[in-house]
C-alpha cells in the first residue's frame, strides 16, 4: 500500500509538474497569432475608442495584430457573454465597462456572471459622464433643464448607450433625485445615441465626456453638468451635477480589459503589464487626456475588488430604483 502511495504521489507530482511547465510554455509565446478585443457596442463610442487607442499600442509592442470587433446589443451583455465563452487562452479579450456591473442586477438575466466569468486584467481609463442637451434646447444650465422637464413631463427623451449602462443608470437617478419626468431611449452604443442627440430626436444624454466632447467643443450639443464629485479636466468651466441641484453625485464610468476566466495567471500578468506600460506612455495618456479621459493603469487584483465592490452597490442601487430590464 505504501508503494502504491508513493508511485501514485509521483505521478500526481509529473502531472502537476507537465501543466505548470505546459503553463509556462505558452506564456513565453504569447502572443504568437493575432489578438481579438470585444467591444460590446457600436463604433465610435469611448469603449470603442479606448479600446483602438490600446490595441493601435499592443500591436506596435508585440508584433502580433490586435483586431477591434464590435458587438453590440442588449446593453453590453452580448459581447460579454461572447468573450465568457471564448477559450481562456487570451486571445479574445473584452473591453469592459461599468456598464456590466449594472446589468449584472438590471437585467432580469444575464448569461453570464460578471463577478466569476472574467479575468480582470487592467482599468485602461476613468471617464467621467456629462448631461449634454441637444443645441437647440433652451436650457443653458440644468436648473433651467430641470425646469423645463416639470414644465413638460413625458415629452423630453434621453437617450442612453442600452438599457442597463451608465447612462441609463445615472439618467434614472436623475429623474429619482429632480422629480422629473424624461423618456428612457436605449440605443446599440454610444454613437448612435449622439447622432440622434444633434438630430433632436433625443433632447438629453448622460453620454461619456469622450464620446460626446467634439459635439460640445463644435457647438453642436450644450453640456450643463458632469456627473462626478470633480469637475472634468477636458471641461473645467463645466459645473458637477454635485455643486447644483444634486448634492453629492457622483457616478462616473470606467473602461478596462477582461479575460475570460481561468486564463493563465502568467497571460494575465503578462497582458497588464504590457498595457499598463501603455496607459502609462507619455503618447497614449495625452491621447486619453485631450478625450476627456483619465488614464488609470491598475493591477489585475485591484480591478477585481473594484468589479465586487460595484457589484454589491449597484445591485442595490438598482433595487432602490426599480431598475429592471428584460
Amino acid at each position: 500500500m505504501r508503494v502504491l502511495r508513493t508511485i501514485l504521489a509521483a505521478a500526481v507530482g509529473v502531472i502537476v509538474g507537465a501543466t505548470v511547465v505546459a503553463a509556462q510554455d505558452r506564456a513565453a509565446s504569447y502572443p504568437n497569432r493575432p489578438i481579438k478585443i470585444i467591444v460590446p457596442f457600436a463604433a465610435g463610442g469611448t469603449t470603442d475608442v479606448l479600446a483602438r487607442i490600446v490595441g493601435q499600442e499592443l500591436t506596435g509592442a508585440w508584433g502580433q495584430p490586435v483586431i477591434i470587433e464590435n458587438r453590440a446589443g442588449a446593453g453590453a451583455t452580448i459581447g460579454a457573454d461572447m468573450v465568457a465563452k471564448s477559450p481562456p487562452d487570451g486571445y479574445t479579450l473584452l473591453m469592459g465597462a461599468t456598464h456590466h456591473s449594472i446589468a449584472q442586477s438590471a437585467y432580469s438575466r444575464v448569461p453570464y456572471d460578471f463577478g466569476r466569468d472574467f479575468s480582470p486584467i487592467t482599468v485602461i481609463a476613468l471617464v467621467p459622464n456629462m448631461v449634454v442637451v441637444n443645441a437647440q434646447v433652451p436650457a443653458k444650465t440644468v436648473e433651467e433643464f430641470i425646469a423645463l422637464a416639470k414644465q413638460k413631463p413625458g415629452s423630453l427623451n434621453y437617450g442612453t448607450a442600452g438599457a442597463g449602462t451608465a447612462h441609463h443608470l445615472i439618467g434614472e437617478m436623475f429623474k429619482l433625485k429632480t422629480g422629473t419626468d424624461i423618456v428612457h431611449v436605449p440605443y446599440r452604443g454610444s454613437a448612435p445615441a449622439l447622432a440622434d442627440l444633434m438630430g433632436g430626436q433625443v433632447q438629453v444624454m448622460f453620454d461619456t465626456v469622450t464620446s460626446g466632447l467634439p459635439q460640445v467643443r463644435d457647438g453642436m450639443t450644450r453640456a450643463l453638468a458632469v456627473t462626478t464629485a470633480r469637475r472634468s479636466s477636458a471641461l473645467p468651466d463645466v459645473p458637477t451635477l454635485a455643486e447644483g441641484p444634486i448634492p453629492g453625485f457622483d457616478v462616473g464610468t470606467w473602461f478596462g480589459l477582461l479575460a475570460p476566466a481561468d486564463t493563465a495567471p502568467s497571460i494575465v500578468e503578462k497582458l497588464n503589464h504590457q498595457v499598463v506600460e501603455i496607459v502609462n506612455s507619455p503618447e497614449a495618456s495625452a491621447r486619453m487626456l485631450e478625450l476627456g479621459a483619465e488614464p488609470v493603469g491598475n493591477s489585475s487584483v485591484e480591478m477585481a475588488t473594484q468589479i465586487k465592490k460595484e457589484l454589491e452597490t449597484f445591485g442595490s442601487l438598482t433595487k432602490q430604483l426599480q431598475l429592471v430590464v428584460d
